[in-house]
């Protein structure tokens, strides 16, 4: 499913902490630009792989699960058939991500059928890293809407 520059734009302006599943920092992979390049762009990223204990210099954890705070977006750097067990884990968090994004090349109708009952827009086969750097001068203005709504 497309969706509208205008909602990616909005969504990654409001979003603000970012776990990357399938996180490594080992130079020349895509998750290791990916997530640099999110960390740069002022989001806060939250490292997630079931056996590294640091990615990018910051705690990284075994699941989602495991972090204590909200997530905003869950992005995926796994093969398609590891999405419904990661949907699976979304599906178990108190407050749900924004969105479950899955990368260039990575697509699931089970994971999107999973979380077709939630309040998360799942984004298939599209890079993060890409579509910020298209979007971002309007990230930028939908961040300044944002930040001059009043909070009630």
């Amino acid at each position: 499913m497309l969706h509208s520059e205008k909602e990616l734009a909005a969504l990654l302006g409001e979003v603000k902490t970012i776990a990357v599943i399938g996180a490594k920092d080992k130079p020349g992979q895509p998750v290791d630009k990916v997530g640099r390049y999110l960390m740069a762009a002022g989001y806060r990223v939250i490292p997630v792989h079931p056996t590294r204990s640091e990615v990018w210099g910051l705690p990284t954890y075994k699941s989602i699960l495991d972090i204590p705070e909200r997530i905003d977006l869950v992005d995926l750097f796994r093969a398609s058939d590891y999405c419904p067990a990661h949907a699976e884990e979304v599906r178990k968090l108190a407050t749900p991500p924004r969105c479950f994004w899955m990368q260039s090349g990575i697509a699931s109708a089970e994971a999107r059928a999973l979380l077709s009952g939630l309040p998360v827009l799942v984004i298939e086969d599209r890079c993060l890293m890409v579509d910020h750097m298209r979007l971002s001068d309007q990230i930028h203005t939908a961040g300044q809407q944002n930040e001059a709504k009043p909070h009630g």
